[in-house]
């Protein structure tokens, strides 16, 4: 089983961070990589026009590996999920009428997108709000979001989790109805792709979008996309030269391809060769495969599920952990404590969470111990 791996990371001492969903502390190995590439530009005759090519190269290389991609030239950087989804957006096919379904309340980057298309071709947005029931909570979400899938149903877009407090979404049976209308699926990947387990030959989904700098230890700026077959003939939203057929001859660039490099490689963001942001990248992936999805997933679940379980017998609601990712929970509060209080108390403790909605968000990660979720436990308790 993993340990704890607190060492490898810059953190405060004096900080209980809960918060990976947020922003991921700094790996020393990823801070180390990125200031040897933020100085290497002090030589710029030592960048060759191969350089252009073969570290972004690995890093789409580890992405692939990490989603279980056989072939990585559908593996594609984005500068953020924005941008991945507008890519989607642009590429699919629609027409009056017909109807996109997404999970509510979910994250604005993957809904504006959605708006504009609704807005150009009156088609309608039909977000599905979670179940006013917290029994079963997130059984009845997927029912419901199952049941709004129909042969008008152009696309499904939505997380593998939920952002706000890791409800678990049936992928398996949402594709396979999905397959069924003849619907896109997009996957929102961000707050779960590197700590939650996603195999894209298993899921066969039409896109998946991640933002790089949560759970897959990354840079700012620095996303991830995968493209399945349904776009490979795609246009992508800028045009830039790296991604036409042959760039890697330099001397040839004056020679204007219409073709574009194949697969998905076209969608890649300008400048995807980045010199400062990729070296990050990969020490970040390759960390992150190292630990594996799994074993971070089942340490997450080792240090905070006896702290759950106490918080459930006192009153405090956490779905049942057949029904959420175990890096990414929310705590509900019954009905006398005000959450006024409890952002009040966890700022004079340090403790750092986020809160969506009527929802404390917990993600911890394996910088974390038992301990610090005993911290909020304590905490909360101490207000019932």
């Amino acid at each position: 089983m993993l340990a704890s791996q607190e060492e490898l990371f810059y953190q405060n001492d004096h900080v209980t961070f809960l918060n990976a969903a947020y922003m991921s502390p700094q790996l020393r190995s990823v801070d180390a990589a990125g200031i040897e590439a933020v100085q290497r530009k002090r030589k710029p005759h030592l960048i060759k026009p191969n350089h252009f090519f073969e570290e972004s190269e690995q890093l789409r290389s580890e992405f692939a590996g990490l989603i279980n991609s056989q072939e990585a030239r559908r593996c594609v950087f984005i500068p953020s999920v924005s941008y991945g989804i507008a890519t989607v957006t642009h590429n699919l096919e629609v027409r009056a009428g017909q109807n996109i379904v997404l999970a509510g309340e979910q994250f604005p980057s993957n809904v504006y997108s959605w708006k504009r298309l609704e807005d150009t071709y009156r088609i309608t947005l039909n977000l599905i709000p979670p179940p006013d029931t917290l029994i079963e909570r997130g059984k009845h979400w997927n029912t419901r979001i199952l049941e709004a899938i129909t042969e008008d149903t152009v696309a499904v877009s939505l997380g593998n989790i939920h952002w706000a407090d890791g409800t678990l979404f049936d992928l398996k049976a949402i594709r396979q109805r999905t397959h069924e209308v003849g619907a896109a699926l997009i996957i929102d990947g961000t707050q779960s792709v590197g700590a939650l387990p996603f195999d894209v030959a298993s899921i066969e989904p039409d896109a998946l979008i991640c933002g790089g700098y949560k759970w897959l230890m990354g840079p700012y700026s620095l996303g991830y996309a995968y493209f399945g077959p349904r776009f490979d003939d795609g246009i992508p939203i800028e045009e830039n030269w790296i991604n036409r057929f042959e760039s890697e001859n330099f001397a040839n660039l004056v020679n204007y391809s219409d073709h574009y490099q194949p697969f998905a490689l076209r969608y890649d963001v300008g400048e995807h060769s980045n010199f400062n942001l990729v070296p990050m990248g990969i020490e970040a992936l390759r960390q992150v495969r190292t630990w594996t999805p799994e074993a971070i997933q089942e340490y997450c679940k080792t240090i905070t599920q006896p702290s759950i379980q106490r918080l459930r017998e006192a009153g405090f609601w956490i779905e049942d952990i057949t029904s959420r990712a175990c890096h990414l929970f929310g705590i509900r509060l019954p009905d006398h404590i005000s959450m006024d209080t409890v952002k009040q108390r966890l700022e004079e403790e340090q403790i750092i969470v986020s809160i969506r909605g009527n929802a404390i968000r917990v993600s911890p990660h394996v910088y974390n111990t038992a301990r610090d979720i005993e911290h909020l436990e304590h905490l909360i308790l101490d207000l019932a």
